[in-house]
């Protein structure tokens, strides 16, 4: 196992560990529960074609779903914003083709590392609060629900990448 690959899973057990243990466990004004754990798919390294990642995106989402008791909702919404990553950061640069080896999301301008971050959490978490309720007369609660456990996931997330980035 190489270097990339031990950091990798320590960072996938730690976000697991953070978002049960701690997370989990905040529910501020009644709509508001980060989740962190999707900060994983984020760092995870950039490679076409990639398999793993929507595997490693799935286990991450069912160990949450687990621990929550919520019936596979996160592993479905981590797996789907896996799948969309490399085209919304294809449309957040503005190439087809990004250099995938050396591509990473801390060598992304800011504006658009927030923007890829902003797509996919909303993406994530729409996914999540929409198969929560799943009426559509629930839609306001559902989009009240995503904005604001987005905002917060943003903050925490960028909070994070600056953090990373200032160590480098």
């Amino acid at each position: 196992m190489n270097r990339e690959n031990i950091n990798n899973a320590l960072l996938f057990i730690g976000l697991i560990l953070l978002q049960i243990i701690v997370l989990n466990n905040i529910n501020f004004l009644g709509y508001i529960n980060p989740y962190f754990y999707i900060f994983f798919i984020f760092l995870y390294p950039l490679k076409k074609d990639d398999a793993s990642i929507l595997i490693l995106s799935f286990f991450l989402g069912l160990c949450i779903d687990i621990f929550s008791d919520s019936g596979g909702i996160n592993a479905a919404a981590s797996l789907f914003i896996a799948f969309i990553r490399i085209p919304v950061l294809q449309s957040v640069v503005g190439k087809r083709d990004i250099d995938y080896g050396a591509m990473t999301i801390f060598k992304l301008p800011f504006p658009k590392m927030f923007l890829y971050v902003v797509i996919l959490t909303f993406a994530h978490h729409f996914i999540v609060f929409g198969m929560e309720y799943f009426k559509w007369s629930k839609f306001g609660i559902i989009l009240l629900n995503t904005l604001l456990t987005s905002i917060f996931t943003i903050i925490l997330t960028m909070i994070s990448l600056t953090f990373i980035m200032s160590k480098r």
